[in-house]
């Protein structure tokens, strides 16, 4: 069984926003052009306009386990519901090269850079995003600034040096400096460690310091807004795998929704009160993942097995609709999309996506119930219960 931990380390599936494809013989053998101008995320959903802003975060009492001397640093950002975008601009996806070959640039987001706080939306609450091995905090973005427009602060986070690059502030980039044969339950450790600082950072957000490190000027309303009473999390591939670890770690998170992610360490183990949700691909779930059937036995709050008919490991990120509108710009081949996003229509996939975990946070974080979690429906036939 392929781990499904790193998607970068599945055969056919190695490729990342901007990023090159890690078969190069496959790629060189691909016929179709890609397809010219600008690609696109599907629009959120919700009834907010989304605003968005980049801190930069360091933690003076924990250094950084990857390299030596240095305090533990991490970027993440802030989606949130915005009043007043038309006075800011369209927010780029962070750390993704724009232009990719064959003349294709990345999509603008949805967000507007530093928007004033939607004040109507009151306090918010709080879903922190890990993404993949590898994977950038960009790399969710359809289903993040879609729960944005619902009324969520999310909080997407790249855990730096297991991220292939970060770019700091000034342009200082830190690349991936994890040692050789270093472990999955290492990484996940650490991402539990970062979800649980980032957390304290919005709760002193939320007395009204700035936790950024340059003292960068915060959006309108932010500190008003941000509350760290109701929090939920979620993740795809290893960030979806660490949310376990974060929860057992943090007592603050609520609810936890792991996005085919396999477990690592000791999480699988440790008996869990909190409402948790596997949202799986098509040939993943914890009949096929000895880790995911593990968990689920010690899942003692509400829990929940979901899989997403027809759909591949890469299905859960922003790859789901970049792929197929300019394959030839990331060098996937028809089989190797395929392999990695399954059969399921793009939009479609985005769509129950979006509605399920929105369903789950809004019980969990909200507490406003939803018959949608209750068991199959004809509306969204492409999920099944796994029993």
């Amino acid at each position: 069984m392929v781990a499904l931990d790193d998607a970068a380390q599945a055969p056919g599936q190695a490729v990342g926003l901007g990023g090159a494809a890690q078969h190069p013989r496959r790629a060189a053998s691909l016929k179709v052009a890609p397809a010219p101008g600008q690609l696109t995320l599907p629009a959120p959903t919700g009834r907010h306009r989304v605003g968005t802003v980049d801190l930069h975060l360091r933690d003076s009492k924990r250094m950084d386990p990857w390299v030596p001397g240095q305090q533990r640093e991490l970027m993440v950002s802030l989606w949130y519901p915005a009043t007043h975008t038309s006075r800011y601009p369209a927010a780029l996806l962070p750390n993704s090269q724009q232009v990719l070959p064959g003349g294709v640039t990345l999509p603008t987001t949805a967000g507007h850079t530093g928007a004033p706080v939607e004040g109507k939306a009151g306090k918010l609450p709080v879903l922190l995003y890990s993404p993949g091995g590898r994977g950038n905090r960009a790399t969710g973005t359809a289903l993040v600034q879609d729960l944005a427009s619902r009324g969520y602060l999310v909080v997407t986070i790249d855990h730096t040096h297991d991220t292939g690059d970060v770019v700091f502030p000034g342009g200082r980039h830190e690349v991936s400096m994890l040692p050789p044969g270093t472990k999955s339950r290492d990484l996940i450790d650490v991402r539990a460690a970062d979800a649980h600082f980032v957390l304290d950072q919005l709760a002193e957000l939320a007395r009204g310091h700035n936790p950024d490190v340059e003292h960068k000027p915060l959006p309108q309303g932010l500190t008003q807004a941000v509350s760290t009473k109701h929090v939920g999390m979620f993740g795809a591939s290893l960030g979806g795998g660490s949310v376990a670890a974060a929860m057992h770690a943090d007592p603050r998170i609520d609810a936890g929704a792991n996005l085919d992610g396999q477990l690592f360490g000791s999480s699988e183990h440790q008996r869990l009160d909190r409402p948790y949700m596997f949202f799986s691909s098509e040939h993943h779930n914890r009949n096929t993942d000895p880790s995911w059937a593990r968990l689920w036995e010690n899942l003692h709050g509400e829990r929940l097995d979901l899989k997403l008919r027809g759909s591949g490991h890469n299905s859960f990120v922003d790859n789901q609709v970049l792929f197929p509108q300019a394959p030839g710009a990331f060098g996937v081949t028809p089989e190797v999309m395929q392999q990695a996003l399954g059969t399921i229509d793009p939009n479609r996939s985005i769509e129950v996506q979006r509605t399920y975990v929105a369903a789950f946070f809004d019980k969990h974080v909200r507490h406003q119930h939803s018959d949608l979690l209750d068991g199959p429906s004809r509306h969204f036939p492409e999920i099944a219960f796994v029993r």
